[in-house]
């Protein structure tokens, strides 16, 4: 069967995500950067050093077999576990803004949940790829994985980082659900989630005023609720065709770290609702493309990690989206491709080019909905790996 080089579409729609996301960095920090470090290119310059880094990354990756780098995942998991143990550490892993996320190297930083995300998604697939047909069974083929993922969220809590632990529990839900685990089993355990994390939230006061800024954030706009209003304030005045490139007037320190969490409402105040659906378009098509090479991918493997990194990207634009229009209550969600920071963009595009490995792969043939590879009846046909 013919197959195909890289998918056009895919990459074409990420460098045009990161251009954008580039280009919005420097609007969006070029105030701060030039009052709190003395050169408004401060961060832009720092974001195309490490975008450069993440595209040298993703060529890297994307010329190595997936099926190889997965194989090490039993041991990258187990560097990512010793690394969020030490983040922890005072002395070894830094503290800020009362979380410890980060180990400090001076000019250099490295946040390891960034690192975690992808070593996951390749050991959860790695996995199931073999021992998938084990998942018909509750207690002997799911709970293994779910204490997995319930370990990797304890340390993650310690930290805390809970918009990591969002992610990692979610995206491992799905590549759990497309290696054929039973939607009964996870009915099962949605009333236990939802007490615990209503337990989670209710323990802490700073997650209880989220909430409650969240429902009434005028209520609160001089404290947990300025952040939410300010973005809700800049995306009303970008109006159909915005302000114009670089002339938002929310950046300028009424939303703190504008290039950050909510450089969405930037983007929206400056380039308008035809910038917004514009960026919104570009997430949608490489949300299209990342399942089409899930689902025409040439093993179960394949499919397992193209579904994992495709549902990675979507559900931090979703969520972060869904936060700066208060659609959901805040918490600390980057958007991919926008949002400034270095691991973050590293091992995005190092996760990239992995997807795009798996796309040269891929059949050049169609699949629909119902034949794809990680349907449980043809999972014994594209188990080749294991």
């Amino acid at each position: 069967m013919r197959k195909r080089e890289y998918d056009f579409w895919l990459l074409f729609t990420v460098i045009m995500l990161l251009a954008l996301g580039t280009i919005m960095v420097f609007s969006a920090s070029s105030y701060n950067a030039l009052n709190f470090m003395g050169n408004k290119y401060h961060y832009l310059i720092r974001q195309v050093i490490w975008v450069t880094l993440g595209l040298i990354s993703m060529y890297i990756f994307s010329k190595l077999d997936y099926r190889r780098i997965a194989l090490s995942s039993p041991v990258l998991m187990g560097i990512s576990t010793v690394l969020l143990i030490l983040v922890r550490i005072p002395g070894i892993g830094s503290k800020v803004n009362g979380s410890w996320r980060w180990f400090n190297f001076g000019a250099f930083s490295f946040q390891p949940s960034e690192f975690t995300k992808i070593a996951m998604i390749l050991f959860l697939s790695l996995s199931l790829s073999k021992n998938s047909h084990k998942l018909d069974k509750f207690f002997t083929g799911l709970v293994p994985y779910l204490i997995i993922v319930g370990i990797v969220d304890l340390l993650l809590y310690l930290e805390p980082h809970m918009s990591a632990i969002i992610l990692v529990t979610l995206v491992s839900v799905v590549i759990l659900f497309c290696a054929g685990a039973r939607i009964w089993h996870f009915m099962l355990l949605a009333i236990p989630a939802s007490i615990g994390g209503w337990i989670l939230i209710v323990s802490d006061e700073y997650r209880v005023q989220r909430i409650l800024s969240f429902m009434d954030p005028f209520k609160y706009a001089q404290d947990s609720g300025y952040q939410v209003i300010n973005s809700l304030y800049a995306i009303a005045s970008g109006s159909v065709f915005g302000r114009g490139l670089g002339k938002s007037l929310q950046k300028y320190l009424y939303l703190p770290e504008p290039h950050n969490d909510f450089i969405f409402s930037v983007l929206a105040e400056e380039l308008g609702f035809v910038g917004a659906v514009t960026v919104i378009i570009l997430f949608m098509l490489f949300i299209w493309r990342g399942l089409k090479i899930s689902m025409n991918a040439p093993d179960m493997m394949g499919s397992l990690i193209a579904a994992g990194i495709t549902s990675l990207v979507a559900l931090e634009a979703v969520i972060n989206i869904a936060v700066v229009t208060s659609t959901i209550p805040a918490t600390g969600m980057p958007l991919p491709f926008f949002s400034y920071g270095g691991t973050s963009t590293l091992f995005l595009l190092t996760s990239i080019g992995i997807l795009l490995n798996i796309s040269k792969g891929s059949s050049a043939s169609s699949y629909s909905l119902v034949k794809a590879p990680i349907n449980k009846k043809e999972i014994s046909s594209k188990r080749e790996f294991s």
